[in-house]
């Protein structure tokens, strides 16, 4: 069990080490709040996209890429999306916080937040697999993100599918696995000039992603966080991961492919659904609710998690 317990830790704390010293920075007033926004843009659509498309141009796409993996996490995250908006209309009786709670518990910050556990867990060749999923998983979250927002809006917002199929298509994170995916499978490799340079951003990536989210979070808000935060946090980094990972191992998923099951599904939620909220006229302050208490407790819930996987021998 010690042994167990110091691998976890040693896995988890690099990811909220730099958590930590977005969240110290900002209190000394080191980086300010245009820093985290530039750094996040910056991420999202330069060195996340790069380091994407650095794994998966490395890939032997035949032997990486696994229909029963993609299967599995496409049925679970629908069943899961529509249970939590029938609870939804249990636990919220506000209706206009009925769609920010139900994408607060379902959109992990897989991206960032996953792929450095990942790295740090399995090494930075397992993210190539895991950037396919994360690339199919977008357009489904952009979806019913869109719909259950749209549902519950406060203002006139109307879905558009033209709008959102443009989103997705034009999404970096979904460009960089296209071009990735077209490398990897006619075997095309960058100059050594490019691809030397390539790699120095990438490695940039989830250090500045990590430091940016630390820099996000408002911890002033703590106070105020009410039982629908609270409720929807704990569905999406405690109740979640321990409903999925126990039927993928059932179902014989095991190495990577359960590990990459576990993250994905106990990320914390992700820092865009506060922007989506706040776009379309819903609950932006329960939104940043749920990604503060999700991302804190997710420190809590990674290390139990990844102790219990590791004793069990799934590490």
């Amino acid at each position: 069990m010690i042994e167990s317990l110091l691998f976890s830790l040693s896995a988890v704390s690099p990811t909220f080490i730099l958590l930590s010293v977005g969240i110290i920075s900002k209190q000394f007033n080191f980086i300010n709040e245009n820093f985290v926004s530039v750094t996040s843009r910056f991420a999202f659509n330069i060195s996340l996209p790069v380091l994407i498309f650095m794994q998966i141009s490395a890939l032997n796409l035949k032997q990486t890429f696994n229909t029963s993996l993609i299967i599995f996490i496409y049925s679970a995250t629908i069943i899961l999306i529509v249970l939590i908006w029938l609870l939804s209309l249990v636990f919220v009786k506000e209706v206009k916080d009925r769609g920010v709670f139900v994408q607060g518990s379902f959109r992990g910050n897989f991206a960032i937040m996953g792929f450095s556990l990942l790295s740090n867990l399995l090494g930075k060749d397992c993210l190539g697999k895991a950037s396919i999923i994360l690339s199919l998983l977008l357009p489904l979250y952009n979806i019913f993100t869109v719909i259950v927002l749209t549902i519950y809006q406060k203002n006139d917002f109307k879905i558009q599918p033209i709008k959102i199929l443009r989103e997705i298509l034009y999404n970096p994170l979904i460009v960089s696995v296209i071009v990735g995916v077209i490398f990897s499978y006619f075997e095309l490799k960058l100059p050594k000039l490019f691809s030397d340079s390539a790699k120095l951003i990438s490695d940039l990536a989830l250090p500045l992603a990590l430091i940016a989210i630390g820099g996000s979070l408002d911890f002033k808000e703590i106070g105020k966080t009410s039982r629908l935060a609270l409720i929807s946090s704990s569905i999406k980094i405690i109740i979640i991961p321990l409903i999925v990972t126990p039927i993928a191992y059932l179902l014989n998923f095991r190495n990577d492919d359960i590990i990459i099951i576990y993250i994905l599904f106990g990320s914390p939620t992700a820092i865009v659904s506060f922007i989506m909220a706040e776009a379309m006229g819903n609950g932006g302050k329960l939104a940043g609710n749920i990604i503060l208490i999700s991302t804190i407790g997710s420190i809590f819930t990674f290390s139990i998690g990844i102790m219990i996987l590791k004793s069990l021998s799934l590490l």
